[in-house]
């Protein structure tokens, strides 16, 4: 090693972490666009600048519109139930921009689709299902959200020869209206007066809760009820007599995101 490479600074050697990952073209997922091949082919700086938009592109994408539970055609139905029952208006955006439908996959999913941490052993008494009495049915929410999905498209296809994501607004009040009033005759242990309540109150969570969990986007949600979020402190504002509006917070700004 000669005496110039011995007094060169480690991060400027061509051995150093942040060049090899660009030579490997690591930064692309492994596939290499630039770096290393790019020399030898005598591909010029407009790769390499494509591959960084690429690369930033994908940084800022929000993972959580995902499905989990749901395949595309039984998402869309959701989607568009919950856009009626907490529509876009003037005050704000309604339950399909707040991302609610992915909430509600995400929901489903896990513990609260399986009832996996509620008393789920008979008898049950559906005809007198309150609040009171808690889930009347042997059936836990994913099943119950199967069949209500598949009773809004059958009822969509007898009386409008469509699906009901397909359906005009009017229609789809319509079906959901005829739901609430369990006037809709479910394929299971549920009525259809049951599911409706359970979708909208689904839908309501999914507007308010904290976007960790997949709806209110944005924490657009509470913007529009001037809801502070997850605020570390009130200790500067306690004393005040006046309402005091604050720009919302997350879980996530703990660490500021």
């Amino acid at each position: 090693m000669s005496e110039q490479d011995k007094k060169s600074p480690i991060l400027d050697k061509r051995s150093s972490r942040r060049t090899f990952i660009k030579n490997s073209g690591l930064t692309v997922g492994g596939v290499v666009l630039g770096g290393a091949l790019g020399s030898l082919l005598g591909k010029d700086s407009t790769t390499q600048t494509t591959e960084t938009h690429v690369h930033s592109e994908a940084t800022v994408a929000n993972f959580n519109q995902a499905l989990m539970y749901f395949d595309k055609a039984q998402f869309d139905t959701i989607e568009a139930a919950t856009e009626q029952i907490f529509p876009k208006t003037d005050v704000g955006p309604g339950a399909k921009e707040l991302l609610v439908a992915y909430f509600i996959d995400h929901q489903l999913a896990g513990n609260w689709g399986l009832n996996a941490k509620e008393y789920m052993t008979g008898p049950f008494f559906p005809a007198e299902a309150t609040s009171l009495f808690g889930h009347q049915t042997h059936l836990n929410r994913q099943q119950i959200f199967n069949l209500g999905i598949e009773a809004l498209n059958a009822e969509a296809q007898k009386n409008y020869d469509a699906n009901f994501a397909g359906l005009k607004e009017e229609e789809q009040i319509a079906i959901l209206t005829a739901f609430e009033a369990d006037e809709v005759t479910l394929n299971g242990a549920v009525t259809s007066g049951f599911f409706f309540r359970l979708l909208k109150s689904a839908t309501i969570e999914g507007v308010y809760a904290d976007p960790l969990y997949g709806g209110n986007k944005n924490m657009e949600g509470w913007k529009m009820k001037n809801f502070p979020g997850h605020q570390m402190s009130y200790t500067n504002i306690i004393e005040k007599d006046e309402f005091v509006k604050m720009d919302p917070m997350s879980l996530n700004s703990q660490h500021k995101h």
